[in-house]
């Protein structure tokens, strides 16, 4: 694979690897990164983009998502995370069938579409535009495959904001694993191109 196109699917897998990050610091915290989290959310309104970066923006929001990705990934499996793993893999399994079915895409392209139109009023950091991305996510997505069980501290998962905050970060984990196997990312790369993708994270961290 050539240097641009393993650096494209590191920085998705990055985006992917931060929403799954922060779902598990939501769930055990409370608390999150709000530049962090806007860049991954806003990710699912940006349907029309030139490239991965066009997407991410800007790319030095998604630093924990390269950092995790390191850790994930290196071969030593220090910092590791068993949660962020498991959250992983679950959002890449549902993103798989999400792709192959055509109407579940209709569906969540038309409650996008609908998103997209509430944020002429409302900012996308607002109770209303996150209850509606968490809906999507429970409505079309969650449904397709294994349900994606978010472990954490119950006085915050009990909470209901925190509870859509999750959901709406796999939803857009779900766009970052779309965006991941589309720029060329299969699942046999997190173990033959492990080495590729950290080489890749620790440059693109030196640029911020």
């Amino acid at each position: 694979m050539s240097v641009e196109s393993i650096d494209n699917q590191a920085l998705a897998f990055a985006a992917l690897a931060q929403c799954a990050k922060l779902a598990n610091d939501v769930a055990r915290h409370g608390v999150i990164d709000n530049d962090q989290w806007q860049v991954c959310v806003a990710s699912l309104v940006c349907t029309n983009p030139e490239s991965v970066m066009d997407i991410y923006d800007p790319v030095a929001d998604l630093s924990s998502g390269l950092d995790t990705l390191i850790k994930q990934l290196s071969d030593s499996g220090e910092g590791r995370s068993i949660e962020i793993t498991k959250y992983i893999a679950g959002v890449v399994s549902l993103s798989r069938k999400l792709m192959r079915n055509d109407n579940a895409m209709a569906m969540m392209s038309q409650r996008i579409d609908q998103v997209k139109r509430q944020l002429h009023h409302f900012t996308i950091n607002d109770d209303a535009v996150i209850s509606n991305f968490a809906s999507i996510y429970s409505d079309i997505v969650s449904p397709l495959g294994a349900k994606i069980n978010v472990t954490g501290t119950p006085t915050h998962l009990q909470q209901l904001l925190n509870q859509k905050k999750i959901r709406t970060l796999l939803l857009a984990g779900v766009r970052a694993a779309i965006l991941w196997q589309q720029v060329g990312g299969k699942r046999r790369h997190l173990f033959f191109s492990r080495k590729a993708y950290v080489k890749s994270a620790k440059q693109q961290l030196t640029q911020f």
